[in-house]
């Protein structure tokens, strides 16, 4: 078994958290939850990274949670039973809320909690060998922790459906369900994650982290004055930050902006 359940690279802003518990198809159990959220909170506070991408080693992405974990916590008590539940929601919150831009390589299986990962990410990009599903029920339990960035990622609609049925998702289903945004052959995978990652670095850093939360904030709202207020007051307080007179002033002057690498 690997004694370092995560690997975190870093090179040119990038961070590279790679789940590296491949003879149990990269399972969640209490180490890796904790190296994960752990991992995503450092990377988030660390002004040097522009951008996270999260992978798994060996065949699959991952398989969701590791059934001898789960069995353990099922004969826990309740209260310690909870708190193992609140770290599992801890750590798609810290994904999801992350400040970073975050990308998601599936290369395998992403079951369950692994579907979980792979819709808190901010950019999914997998092969057309990936797989997917929310397989919860077939062990008599549910999808909840990941419940909320599986329902945003494909939709009320069609998570009532795998909720329940725990079918597998080809690759080119969870591309039409609006999961994966870019779809790609294996030996294309790594190059089409580059080329998302390269779109990442021209932007502002801020401005992505504000335009994250901007998404938060006006999802799923009706356009109230309050909302309408809300936009303005947004683009108004970041018009007058020294990265948005940077970015403009690049592009008027037809040259790259500061925060480009190599600029």
């Amino acid at each position: 078994m690997s004694s370092q359940p995560l690997k975190i690279e870093r090179e040119g802003g990038v961070a590279r958290v790679v789940m590296s518990r491949a003879e149990v198809h990269n399972a969640f159990d209490e180490s890796l939850i904790a190296a994960l959220t752990h991992g995503f909170q450092e990377l988030d506070a660390d002004e040097g990274v522009r951008a996270i991408v999260l992978a798994g080693e060996g065949k699959s992405f991952s398989a969701g949670a590791d059934l001898n974990w789960m069995q353990r916590q099922s004969a826990a008590p309740l209260e310690a039973n909870l708190e193992d539940a609140r770290k599992l929601a801890a750590l798609f919150h810290a994904i999801a809320h992350s400040s970073k831009p975050t990308i998601a390589r599936v290369h395998g299986a992403a079951l369950g909690g692994g579907m979980g990962l792979a819709s808190a990410c901010d950019i999914c990009v997998a092969s057309t060998a990936a797989v997917f599903a929310t397989s919860e029920v077939k062990f008599g339990i549910i999808p909840s922790a990941i419940s909320p960035y599986v329902i945003r990622a494909i939709g009320q609609r069609q998570a009532t459906r795998y909720f329940q049925t725990a079918e597998r998702i080809s690759a080119q289903r969870a591309w039409e369900l609006g999961l994966v945004h870019e779809l790609c052959e294996a030996d294309a995978l790594d190059a089409s994650v580059a080329r998302v990652v390269d779109a990442l670095l021209a932007g502002g850093p801020k401005a992505q982290a504000a335009a994250k939360a901007l998404i938060r904030a006006v999802a799923d709202r009706p356009i109230t004055g309050e909302v309408v207020e809300d936009t303005a007051r947004r683009i108004a307080t970041l018009r007058a930050t020294p990265e948005a007179r940077e970015g403009l002033a690049a592009f008027l002057e037809k040259r790259p902006a500061g925060w480009v690498k190599g600029h």
